[in-house]
């Protein structure tokens, strides 16, 4: 087993990386309050992993369960709702525990749904996709979606612990699989130019699910997480690196309409936008550029947005990120291979001749 830290004070927790995690009762029941559990997990999940879940949890005085429908257009206010109702209908109250059991969308929410309910309760994370094992189910970022906006109403509240069983992901898509490996990548990208090196060499091991190769590059992955929060918690700064090909990716994903592409099928075109960017005002070579591409490609996603997005799609919700401060958009550019930066201090026209070169290649 590996465990990292994510040190934030009296906010500090655990991330647990095993196989088998799921069937190990004393994953759990340190983190249990006296008030009882609510598990919130969706229609995909529940079938394969809620009732070794539920076998963990036996000696608890009151369990209740609740499933919610799967995917990303239901990560909504609506469907939150439906967690408040579960806890006030089953008289939860603030010694509590919620367990979210899922994907992203599931972490999320019940994240949130945990900040909010009576001011804040213990939640623990139980991450089923690889995508939510390295990203979002640590740092504490949890919300919904706006059809104006991805996650443009949340708050910032870290879980008890986050629960990695490596084991779920032998149930994972391929298109899944392939979405959380964007998220991996950008690790690479963005801080550890050695683990890039290293993805670069085992990536056919990984697309092909070596387990050994897969724990390591998910525990890598959270070790680089968990430094960026310890750093900068609330995104006042270094944690916005964390955003490389996010907000290109945020914009596919909200004018597609939430669900069409995976979030990281978008993050991985964004991925490559923004290194494209990063070529053009000469921060990198066209070497890195084409490294950044060659490996986006490998891991089966799309290193072109939609060939109907045209530019002003683009704008339009670019310019509802959450990263604008004083009416100027921030990107997170490469400097070099391993070394990002949030920034406004781009020429703009550079990122106009960009979104015209995709729009003329669109209509032709």
């Amino acid at each position: 087993m590996a465990k990292i830290t994510v040190g934030l004070g009296e906010r500090s927790y655990d991330i647990e990386v095993t196989a088998g995690a799921l069937t190990v009762t004393s994953m759990f029941e340190r983190f249990i309050g006296k008030g009882g559990v609510l598990v919130v997990t969706n229609e995909t999940v529940a079938p394969l992993y809620l009732q070794a879940v539920k076998d963990r949890l036996t000696w608890v005085g009151k369990c209740e369960v609740l499933i919610l429908p799967d995917g990303e257009k239901f990560k909504t206010l609506n469907t939150l709702n439906l967690i408040f109702d579960a806890l006030l209908a089953g008289g939860f109250s603030r010694d509590a525990t919620l367990i979210a059991l899922g994907g992203g969308v599931i972490g999320d929410m019940v994240g949130f749904a945990a900040a909010s309910y009576q001011r804040g309760i213990p939640f623990i994370q139980i991450p089923t996709t690889l995508l939510s094992q390295v990203d979002s189910s640590v740092g504490g970022k949890t919300g919904v979606n706006h059809p104006l906006g991805k996650n443009m109403i949340g708050a910032f509240y870290q879980p008890k612990t986050v629960i990695i069983d490596t084991a779920v992901l032998a149930t994972l898509p391929d298109r899944e699989f392939s979405a959380g490996m964007a998220e991996i990548i950008k690790y690479g990208f963005i801080y550890d130019a050695a683990f890039l090196g290293w993805l670069e060499k085992n990536i056919a091991g990984l697309m092909h699910r070596d387990w050994a190769l897969v724990e390591t590059a998910i525990v890598r992955s959270c070790e680089i997480k968990a430094a960026v929060v310890e750093a900068d918690e609330r995104e006042n700064d270094r944690r916005a690196i964390l955003n490389f090909g996010h907000t290109y990716g945020h914009a596919i994903e909200s004018n597609l309409g939430y669900g069409q592409w995976l979030h990281g099928e978008a993050v991985g075109a964004g991925m490559v936008m923004a290194s494209e960017l990063s070529l053009n005002i000469g921060w990198i070579t066209a070497r890195d550029h084409q490294r950044v591409v060659a490996l986006v490609a490998q891991c089966g996603l799309p290193i072109l947005p939609p060939p109907n997005m045209y530019a002003d799609a683009f704008m339009r919700y670019m310019a509802l990120d959450k990263k604008v401060a004083a009416g100027k958009l921030k990107l997170v550019l490469l400097r070099a291979l391993g070394d990002a930066v949030a920034t406004s201090e781009f020429p703009p026209e550079a990122l106009a001749a960009q979104l015209a070169k995709l729009q003329d290649a669109a209509r032709s």
